[in-house]
């Protein structure tokens, strides 16, 4: 996103007049869920200074919100498992996780869905999109049952690519091997984790067939405040 995010990380580059990240703040406050864990890392000084402790958007509930700040207290990003993990002695037992990044305005966070996952015996439960043009090979499959699955490259079935929109339960990252909290500033991926939770048939999912992209050039973000839709939808995968 060079040279715009030089200057401005990009969860508030501004995507049709608000910070991208606003987009799914406000969904989230929408859904009722007004207790939001914020990570930081590249410019992360600039997030909390925009939005504070506290932030009322006209039609929805007061939104509290609070910092784990990668950048600040380790020099980097912990990716994304570390940075959950990192975060973890702040969130619920089950908790949503999407990216700042990741523009998908028709996503609806509800209640329900997080209630049916919680009473669930998956670890897991994953928002996938049928695969984008840049990603062919997809990253998942998906069963009738709703479990997610861990195919190899090219096998028949891998039709599917991760949104960065879940659910989880703290469970999920009991074994992974970095103690609650991240002491240590430790850099974990999120795939491993979750390819080896479906081996064990721990990740459930379903399709998310609503507009979605990932913000990740400039070009998308011109697109995406010129048009209504972008032209073409386009999703980074996880490998």
């Amino acid at each position: 996103m060079r040279p715009l995010t030089d200057s401005t990380p990009k969860p508030l580059l501004r995507v049709r007049g608000q910070p991208l990240m606003q987009w799914p703040m406000q969904a989230l406050a929408r859904g009722g869920f007004v207790r939001q864990l914020v990570n930081t890392a590249w410019l992360g000084e600039q997030i909390p200074a925009h939005f504070g402790e506290r932030v009322h958007w006209a039609g929805l509930p007061e939104v509290h919100i609070r910092y784990s700040h990668e950048g600040q207290d380790f020099g980097r990003a912990l990716e994304t498992a570390g940075g959950i993990v990192r975060a973890m002695p702040g969130l619920d037992t089950v908790f949503w996780v999407v990216a700042g990044d990741v523009f998908a305005p028709d996503f609806v966070f509800s209640d329900p869905a997080l209630q049916r996952f919680a009473t669930s015996a998956a670890l897991a439960h994953l928002w996938l999109v049928p695969n984008p043009m840049h990603n062919p090979g997809g990253d998942f499959g998906l069963s009738a049952s709703g479990q997610v699955l861990n195919l190899p490259p090219g096998a028949a079935g891998r039709d599917h690519t991760f949104s960065t929109i879940a659910l989880y339960k703290q469970a999920f990252f009991a074994d992974c091997g970095v103690p609650t909290g991240n002491p240590e500033g430790v850099a974990l991926a999120l795939a491993p984790l979750l390819r080896a939770a479906m081996d064990q048939g721990q990740v459930t999912g379903e399709v998310y067939a609503g507009d979605w992209t990932d913000v990740g050039t400039p070009q998308r973000l011109f697109f995406l405040n010129r048009y209504n839709r972008l032209p073409i939808k386009k999703l980074i995968g996880i490998h």
